[in-house]
C-alpha cells in the first residue's frame, strides 16, 4: 500500500498507471483501511482529484469512489476533507465526473453521520436543487441515489427534509417520477423512493399535496396500467412499488384525500397492475392491497366502485397469495361491510362466506381476528348471512376458537349472534 501511495505521489508520466493500480487495490477492505491510515494519503488523492489533467482527475475520482464503498465509518470519516471538492464538481461540465461524484457522496453519507453533518452547511441541498435540472439521465439517477441515502438518515425528519422542502427539489422529483416512462426509468425509481421517505417522515404531506402529488401519482398509475401487458418495460415493478407506497401512505396520513382522486379508473388500473405482476413479483400484491385498504377505509365512493365494477372476485383471488395478503383482503372487505346493509347484502351474494371458513382454520391469529371482525359486520347488517354461515358448518369453525385467549370473546359473541332466530336485531 505504501509503495502504491509513493508511486502516485511521484510526478512521473506513470502516475495514471499507479492510480489505476491503486484503484484496483482499494477494492479490498483491508487495503482501504491501511490506505487511509497512511500520512498524506487522502491529501494526495485530493491534489490529484483537483488536477487540471482530465485523465488523472478521473482516476483519482475512481479511487475515492472505491474508498466510499467501505462499510468502515473510519474510512468514510477519513474522506471528510474531500466533500467540498466533490460538491464543487457537481456543477462541472463532465457528465461522467459528475455522476461519479454523486455516487461517491451517496456511499459516504450512508456510513457517517459526521459526513452528513458536514455536507449540510456546505450547501449540499442547494447544489442538488441545481443539479436536478440537468438534462442527463445518468446524472439524475446518481442524484436520486444520493438524495435517497440522505433521506433515510435517522436525523432526516428534523435536519434534512425541511431543507429539501424549502428547495425546488420536491416539484422536480414529482415531475421526474411521473415522466419515468418517457424520461428514464432509473431516475424515476430513485426519486419515487425519495418521495416515499419524505412521506414516511410525517412532516411533508401538506407540502406534497399542495404540489398535486395525489392526482399526479394517480395519473401515473393509470399510465402504468395502460402499458400492460404488451409494452411494459423491464424493471417496471421497481417503479410500481414505491408509487403504490406513496399513494397508500399519503391517503393514510391525510383524511379527506380520497376526495381529490375519486376516479373509478384508479381501481381498474390497480387491479390490472396486480394481475400483471401476480406471478413474477408477488411482493407487489400487499403494496397494492395497502393502497386499496386506504382508499376504502373512510370513503364510500371506492367501496361502491369496487362492487359496481365487479372487482370483488379479483380481490378474493388474492387471499391465498400470502399471510399479509389474506389479512389485507379481509381488512378491505371489512371496510366495505362497515358501510351498511346494502354493502353486506352484496358481499353475501358473492362467494365470501365459503372463503371465510378455511381462513378460520388458519394458525394465524391476525387473519382469524380480521375474519371474525368481518363476520360480525355481516351478521350485524345482514342476518341472512348468519343463517347461511351456520348451514355451511360455520358454527363448528367458531367453536374451535373458544379456547384461544385473544379470540375467544369475539368467537363467543358470534356464536351468540348465530344462535338468534333469523331476522332478529
Amino acid at each position: 500500500v505504501l509503495e502504491l501511495l509513493r508511486g502516485v505521489q511521484k510526478g512521473s508520466e506513470d502516475r495514471r498507471r499507479w492510480l489505476s493500480r491503486l484503484r484496483w487495490a482499494l477494492q479490498n477492505k483491508e487495503t482501504q483501511q491501511k490506505f487511509v491510515r497512511l500520512d498524506g494519503s487522502i491529501r494526495t488523492l485530493i491534489g490529484l482529484f483537483t488536477s487540471s489533467l482530465a485523465d488523472i482527475q478521473m482516476e483519482a475520482a475512481r479511487c475515492l469512489h472505491e474508498l466510499s464503498h467501505s462499510s468502515d465509518p473510519a474510512v468514510a470519516e477519513a474522506c471528510l476533507p474531500v466533500t467540498s471538492y466533490l460538491l464543487t464538481y457537481l456543477s462541472g461540465h463532465s457528465i461522467e465526473l459528475t455522476e461519479l461524484c454523486l455516487y461517491t457522496l451517496g456511499n459516504l453519507v450512508v456510513e457517517s453521520q459526521a459526513m452528513r453533518k458536514q455536507l449540510l452547511p456546505q450547501g449540499i441541498i442547494p447544489v442538488l436543487a441545481s443539479c436536478i435540472q440537468s438534462p442527463h439521465e445518468a446524472v439524475l439517477e446518481g442524484l436520486g441515489y444520493l438524495l435517497s441515502q440522505l433521506l433515510q438518515a435517522k436525523e432526516a425528519p428534523t435536519e434534512i427534509i425541511p431543507l429539501v422542502l424549502d428547495s425546488v427539489l420536491p416539484q422536480h422529483m414529482l415531475r421526474l417520477v411521473c415522466s419515468g416512462l418517457k424520461a428514464g426509468l432509473g431516475a424515476a425509481v430513485e426519486f419515487a423512493w425519495c418521495l416515499h421517505y419524505i412521506i414516511c417522515s410525517h412532516a411533508a404531506d401538506a407540502a406534497l399535496l399542495s404540489l398535486g402529488a395525489l392526482p399526479a401519482l394517480t395519473s401515473l398509475l393509470l399510465d402504468l396500467a395502460s402499458e400492460m401487458p404488451q409494452d411494459a418495460p423491464e424493471g417496471l415493478e421497481l417503479l410500481v412499488c414505491p408509487v403504490l407506497r406513496c399513494l397508500g401512505n399519503l391517503l393514510a396520513e391525510e383524511s379527506g384525500c380520497e376526495a381529490q382522486i375519486q376516479d373509478e379508473r384508479l381501481l381498474i388500473a390497480l387491479f390490472l397492475v396486480l394481475e400483471h405482476f401476480l406471478q413474477e413479483h408477488p411482493f407487489l400484491i400487499q403494496e397494492g392491497l395497502w393502497l386499496l385498504n386506504n382508499l376504502t377505509a373512510d370513503e364510500p365512493f371506492f367501496c361502491s366502485a369496487l362492487l359496481s365494477l365487479d372487482l370483488l372476485p379479483a380481490l378474493l383471488q388474492l387471499v391465498p397469495c400470502s399471510q399479509m395478503a389474506t389479512v389485507l383482503v379481509l381488512t378491505v372487505l371489512c371496510n366495505v361491510a362497515e358501510k351498511g346493509p346494502a354493502y353486506c347484502q352484496h358481499l353475501h351474494q358473492q362467494p365470501v362466506l365459503p372463503l371465510l371458513l378455511p381462513v378460520l382454520s388458519l394458525p394465524d391469529p391476525e387473519a382469524v381476528g380480521q375474519c371474525l371482525e368481518l363476520l360480525h359486520l355481516l351478521f350485524l347488517y345482514w342476518p341472512e348471512a348468519a343463517a347461511d354461515f351456520v348451514r355451511q358448518g360455520g358454527h363448528w369453525a367458531l367453536e374451535q376458537h373458544q379456547s384461544t385467549p385473544q379470540l375467544q370473546e369475539r368467537a363467543q359473541a358470534l356464536l351468540d349472534m348465530v344462535g338468534q332466530p333469523l331476522g332478529a336485531s
